[in-house]
Formats: structure tokens, C-alpha cells, sequence
């Protein structure tokens, strides 16, 4: 059977990933940071699918704990053919009021492992011919005008993400980047965000975000933008001036780092 590495996976996108990989029939490798909920999400994922599922507790923050990932992705006797970097985090507070420590956690976990784990997949997937890499980024990373940390390590994974797919064509192995919008997951929660103002047309959910990726990646796409209105957003946003830009983001999401 395939083997499917997720980060993240214990709640919104990574769980919808964890969920969709393992009915297709993946044996299941859980990374995420609560021990108990990586417990949880392996036993319903055995039971309900009749796949291993192995966890790893990690904050992948920590050298030391990314570090362990990494050499999991790098065990060519026990490879994986299909790697979800999906950790990922925002921030509420502005970039000059966030500690640095804090800034340094979140480039750490949202570019630093996905640069590392990366890394340590598709060395091995080349070797075997085969694999596919899909690196959660955000449609965030195409808008740098909020002056956003979290839009800054987005647009990073994406171009990673793109020159990869580049330079890897031909060898079986393929990377995406995937960009949604907003998804009803618990990340705005836990970054302290208030979305009150967001029009309802603009949530996504993450079944919905991870059925699009799969079969953007399928098709040999490098890039993912789930949802009409983000493809429209995005399309549009390549026309709109910087300041007329800074307008829509300043009124419609809330100020973020």
C-alpha cells in the first residue's frame, strides 16, 4: 500500500487530507503536535479505512523535532510516496509588536520545515521515480500589500513549490503548491483573527479545498487555487494596482502578521 505523510494533520485541512489519503487507501504517517488528537485521528482512520496509521508528535518550530521528520522522509527502506506539508500559522498582532521569538517560530514552521521535509522526500522519490509533494501555501502569498509575515512565508512556499515542479519534470515526481483562501478550519481561532466581515462566498471547506488539490495535482498542475472565487481573486489581482489593492485588504480582513 502507498504511504501518505500529513502535517498538521490533527484539525481543518490536514485532517481533511489525513481523511481522503487513507479512504483512498494510504497507510497514514500523522505529524502534529498533540499526542493525544494524533491518537484519536489514527484510531477512527484504522478503524474506518483498514490502514496503518503511525503518528509522530512534533512541533515542527523545533530543529530538534523537525529534525525527526525529516529523517523519516529520508528512510529510503520505508519510503513515502505522497507528503502533505501542511503545519502552518498566523498571527494577529502587528509585526512590530510580536515578539521576535514569535516571528522566528512562524518562519520556522511555515517555510523552514517546508523547505526541510521537502528536502528529505524527494530525495528519495527520485530515486525511486515517483511521488507527489503538495505544499499548503496560501492565496495570501500572492497579496504582499498587508505588509503580512504570513503572506510573506506563503509566497516563499509557492515559489518553491513552482521552481521545483520545474525542476523535477520528467522524473515521476511532481510538487504543487496549494493556495486556498479562507477555510473554515480552526486557524483564524487560533491566530486570534476576528472574520465577522467576511462575506459568507468567500469560506471554502477544506473537503472542498482537499478534492480540488488532488485532482489539480493529478493533472500535472503546479499550482492549486481552490475555488472559482479565488481563481477569479487571483486573476484579478495581477490587473489591480497596489493601492487599490491595499484598499480591498485594509476594509475587508482584519490587520495581520
Amino acid at each position: 500500500m502507498p504511504t501518505a505523510l500529513v502535517t498538521g494533520a490533527t484539525a481543518g485541512i490536514g485532517r481533511a487530507f489525513a481523511r481522503r489519503l487513507a479512504a483512498e487507501g494510504h497507510d497514514m504517517i500523522l505529524v502534529a503536535r498533540d499526542s493525544e488528537r494524533l491518537a484519536e485521528l489514527a484510531d477512527r482512520l484504522q478503524t474506518r479505512h483498514n490502514v496503518r496509521a503511525e503518528t509522530l508528535a512534533a512541533d515542527l518550530a523545533v530543529p530538534e523535532q523537525r529534525s525527526q521528520v525529516e529523517q523519516r522522509l529520508a528512510d529510503a527502506g520505508n519510503p513515502v510516496d505522497v507528503l502533505v506539508n501542511n503545519a502552518g500559522f498566523g498571527t494577529s498582532d502587528a509585526f512590530w509588536e510580536l515578539p521576535l521569538e514569535d516571528l522566528q517560530k512562524q518562519l520556522n514552521v511555515n517555510a523552514a520545515a517546508v523547505l526541510g521535509l521537502t528536502r528529505a522526500a524527494v530525495g528519495v522519490m527520485r530515486e525511486r521515480g515517483r511521488g507527489d509533494v503538495i505544499n499548503v501555501s496560501s492565496v495570501a502569498g500572492f497579496f504582499s500589500v498587508s505588509g503580512s509575515t504570513y503572506s510573506a512565508t506563503k509566497a516563499y512556499v509557492t515559489t518553491l513549490s513552482e521552481g521545483l515542479n520545474t525542476t523535477l519534470h520528467g522524473t515521476g515526481v511532481r510538487v504543487m503548491a496549494l493556495c486556498p483562501g479562507f477555510t473554515q478550519t480552526e486557524f483564524h481561532q487560533r491566530a486570534g483573527l476576528e472574520m465577522g466581515r467576511l462575506p459568507r462566498a468567500f469560506w471554502l471547506q477544506a473537503d472542498q479545498v482537499v478534492h480540488e488539490s488532488l485532482a489539480d495535482l493529478r493533472a500535472g498542475k503546479a499550482v492549486s487555487i481552490p475555488g472559482l472565487q479565488y481563481k477569479a481573486l487571483v486573476a484579478l489581482g495581477k490587473l489591480i494596482p497596489k493601492p487599490v489593492q491595499r484598499a480591498i485588504v485594509t476594509r475587508t480582513v482584519p490587520g495581520r502578521t
